[in-house]
């Protein structure tokens, strides 16, 4: 009988020893991997990042730039920014993507097979970490990315802080740069979308940010010296080539967003005034590119609404206004999801030049960026265009205004940049809309959203605090 029961107890206890030893590979899903291969990460971070904010750029930075007018679902458009409808919250897409960066980042650092993406990884920390709190003002951020080893409640920081502190804005970019000057392994970077793995040409985009980032902090910072190293080396973008942006392509799931939606949200859209009169004043071509002549007109005109209507209270026939043009829905292989351009980087050369900051020709760097901007809204440069009412020294303007007049005209559609430009400069003169939530006001910045006073509330509250209550007409640190 011991011997039987031996037996049986040997019988169980291999048996639970083989279930136990295998247990987490058993019960682990195949189909579900815990962990994500860079490659495939970088390649989602970038697409995700670039569709989402295109999107958010037609639906939202648009209006709060006065490029359109939504006319309904437009408590946006009125500004009412604490009430986003059809898009106005980009808070989740930048600390979402700015996460998946993190892993890539951390995987560049722990994993000798893996360090060609530190570079770019540092690189598009960058990037994001100055489109959210160019937005936002002071944010979470240097402890907002360490949740599993940290807290879940960051501290917000300021942007100065953000822009200047060690492993802020400045510094990642600089640290990107060198990381990839010093990798000297054959592992090739793979899912770039932007460079197609050409570690040479994220250099020249980390060069072409900083130039964008100074001069974004230029009235708060000298900048002037490391303006000036920058352009007399001339590794920044120069030409569309170059260009940080990936293609979108002509059919789902790749297309752009708004080709995707139902037609009625698209015709929500449409024309602003401020946008029809700047281009329709400088006989500017591209107004044909970006939109339609209205379905009512006798012949080829365009016709724009004033921002921020009440639509309970206006009655709008959709056929008397110009919405927005073929490439936005029928043929939107013609459309990027832009990161940075040459065209962005000429006119921030320009106004640097003009400004006195670094020792070159203004309006050379202003002309160039025209004829690029021409070049990627793939619309002819009229031979007259620049000796007209876009000429440098046009009558009845100044040079600074031309440089940011332009550079916002060709900032359609990309993500919040006319409207974040407008403020650090205010050019060009935007109109009062129609019928104001905000006491007449245009917003100065964005509101933290609600999520954040319920899921981070103590840090929150003291956030709000230094904004008056988190309010859209409080500047941000470079705008004071």
């Amino acid at each position: 009988m011991k011997t039987f029961l031996y037996s049986i107890f040997s019988v169980l206890l291999l048996s639970f020893s083989s279930c136990t030893s295998d247990f987490e590979e058993i019960n682990t899903n195949p189909n579900a991997p815990n962990s994500v291969q860079p490659s495939l990460l970088l390649r989602q971070v970038i697409y995700d990042f670039g569709d989402e904010m295109s999107y958010e750029g037609f639906v939202a930075g648009d209006l709060l730039s006065q490029h359109r007018t939504a006319i309904d679902f437009n408590l946006f458009d009125r500004h009412a920014l604490k009430s986003p409808q059809l898009g106005g919250n980009p808070w989740p897409i930048f600390y979402t993507n700015l996460r998946d960066n993190e892993i890539i980042l951390t995987q560049a650092r722990t994993n000798e097979t893996f360090a060609v993406y530190e570079g770019p990884a540092l690189i598009l920390k960058a990037y994001f970490a100055a489109g959210l709190t160019d937005l936002f003002g002071d944010v979470p951020y240097f402890e907002a990315f360490n949740g599993v080893e940290g807290t879940v409640t960051p501290t917000y920081d300021s942007q100065e802080d953000i822009y200047l502190a060690e492993g802020g804005i400045m510094d990642n970019l600089d640290k990107g740069i060198v990381a990839l000057q010093n990798y000297d392994d054959v592992i090739p970077l793979e899912g770039d979308i932007l460079f197609n793995g050409d570690l040479e040409q994220w250099i020249t985009f980390a060069n072409s940010l900083k130039i964008k980032a100074l001069m974004r902090i230029s009235g708060e910072v000298d900048v002037a010296q490391q303006l000036q190293q920058l352009y007399t080396e001339g590794n920044y973008f120069n030409t569309n080539e170059q260009n940080a942006t990936f293609d979108f392509t002509n059919s789902d799931p790749n297309s752009f967003r708004l080709a995707q939606l139902r037609i009625g949200d698209f015709n929500n859209f449409v024309l602003s005034e401020t946008m029809e009169d700047i281009m329709i004043g400088l006989n500017d071509p591209r107004i044909g590119e970006f939109f339609r002549p209205f379905e009512n007109a006798s012949g080829e005109a365009y016709n724009g609404l004033i921002n921020g209507i009440d639509a309970s209270q206006t009655s709008i026939e959709l056929a008397d206004y110009s919405l927005a043009g073929t490439a936005f829905r029928e043929d939107t292989s013609t459309l990027d999801a832009n990161f940075l351009t040459a065209w962005e980087v000429a006119f921030y050369l320009a106004e640097a030049a003009k400004k006195g900051f670094i020792s070159a020709d203004a309006q050379t760097l202003y002309e160039q960026g025209v004829t690029l901007a021409f070049d990627y809204w793939q619309t002819e440069l009229p031979s007259d265009y620049l000796s007209g009412q876009a000429a440098f020294e046009a009558n009845g303007t100044t040079p600074l205004q031309q440089i940011i007049t332009q550079k916002w005209i060709a900032n359609l559609i990309n993500g919040y940049e006319g409207w974040v430009e407008w403020r650090r400069t205010g050019f060009p003169e935007l109109r009062p809309i129609a019928a104001s939530l905000n006491d007449g006001l245009i917003p100065i910045r964005m509101p933290y959203p609600a999520e954040e006073e319920a899921l981070n509330a103590e840090n929150y509250q003291q956030a709000a605090s230094q904004t008056n209550g988190n309010s859209i007409n409080v500047p941000v640190w470079w705008d004071e």
